[in-house]
């Protein structure tokens, strides 16, 4: 497939950055390299050095604010290299050189290696009357002309940089396995015996938008009717920054008009589907990260080999005699496809 470039031109034209994608997988156990080039124009740099960094962030409040000295983006990772005049060359990858080919002698490339235990990108949404830059995590990749890295008393003016943003996303696995089952009991006043309640997720991984089936086992042992069954999904947000806090919302809830007698048993899958079209209101839901305005769907589940700073779950349950169930809801991995060359500028 032919190569698709992203660019960003610096205001005072000196310094141009350029990327192949602006999606980056992680696999859990590793994540794509974040691999680029930037075109230098020597004579306009007066002798300060070219500098590129990938920052993971998370943002939790207007960039406007900063004018009266308040930050509310706090950097959870952040890695700088000097691209200009290079110290070191990294290793070519077959992207670094599609690009510098592109870009001519005056590309200089670089390469960044994000760590295994930083969140994807997600995005908590905002309510309708709020402005403004959503809150939640970000990645950037920014070049820039300075005479020092990270000299905190250096001002760099904002047409001496030019920035691209990336996301750094995960995709289901390929295999997906048996689904979760969770079982309960409960005796209530006046009832010798207990309803028993069963339900099990057909598989472990849900695609966003595709329909949930569950099913339903309910042996009513006591002398009382069942008049309803209620399903309903909410998501956990696990955000560690200051301190770990974990932010619940609805995102399905529905009812199933079943009635199972006393003494009598049900059987029988239900379907659901959680959606953010039917949550579009609803202030501080997690959704999928995006570059734009474009669409996007709630929040995947992260998968996860130790902790990291943003974590989505969803949980399933059952409302009055209640069982929950871990729910995985994650977007597919894309098949490869033929893209047409050409060039965005942003």
């Amino acid at each position: 497939s032919l190569l698709r470039v992203f660019k960003k031109t610096s205001g005072n034209g000196h310094i141009a950055l350029y990327l192949g994608k602006r999606d980056f997988v992680d696999h859990v156990d590793s994540v794509e390299v974040v691999d680029g080039v930037v075109k230098v124009d020597p004579s306009g740099l007066n002798g300060r050095k070219v500098y590129v960094y990938l920052a993971c962030a998370f943002r939790y409040g207007s960039e406007d604010l900063d004018v009266i000295g308040l930050s509310f983006r706090r950097d959870i990772w952040i890695k700088r290299v000097q691209v200009y005049p290079p110290t070191e060359t990294p290793a070519k990858t077959p992207m670094m050189e599609s690009l510098l080919k592109k870009v001519g002698d005056q590309g200089y490339p670089f390469s960044f290696q994000m760590p295994t235990d930083l969140p994807c990108s997600v995005s908590l949404q905002p309510g309708p009357g709020d402005s403004g830059k959503a809150c939640g995590v970000d990645f950037e990749v920014k070049a820039f002309l300075a005479n020092a890295a990270d000299n905190a008393d250096e001002v760099i003016e904002k047409k001496d940089t030019c920035r691209l943003m990336i996301r750094k996303i995960q995709f289901a696995p390929a295999n997906n396995k048996a689904g979760p089952k969770a079982e309960i009991s409960k005796q209530f006043m006046m009832s010798d015996k207990p309803v028993h309640l069963e339900a099990a997720l057909e598989k472990e991984i849900y695609y966003h938008g595709d329909p949930i089936s569950v099913s339903v086992k309910i042996n009513n042992e006591t002398t009382k009717t069942v008049k309803k069954i209620k399903v309903s999904v909410e998501q956990l947000t696990n955000v560690a920054l200051y301190c770990s806090d974990t932010y619940v919302k609805d995102v399905c809830c529905q009812e199933f008009a079943e009635t199972v007698n006393a003494n009598s048993t049900f059987e029988k899958t239900l379907q659901i589907i959680p959606l953010l079209s039917n949550n579009k209101e609803k202030r501080g839901l997690a959704v999928d990260g995006r570059l734009k305005d474009e669409d996007t769907n709630l929040a995947s589940t992260t998968l996860i080999i130790i902790k990291k700073r943003c974590n989505i779950i969803y949980i399933l349950f059952f409302s009055d005699v209640t069982v929950e169930l871990p729910l995985t809801l994650m977007s597919p991995k894309p098949a490869g496809k033929c893209s047409i060359l050409h060039v965005i500028a942003i």
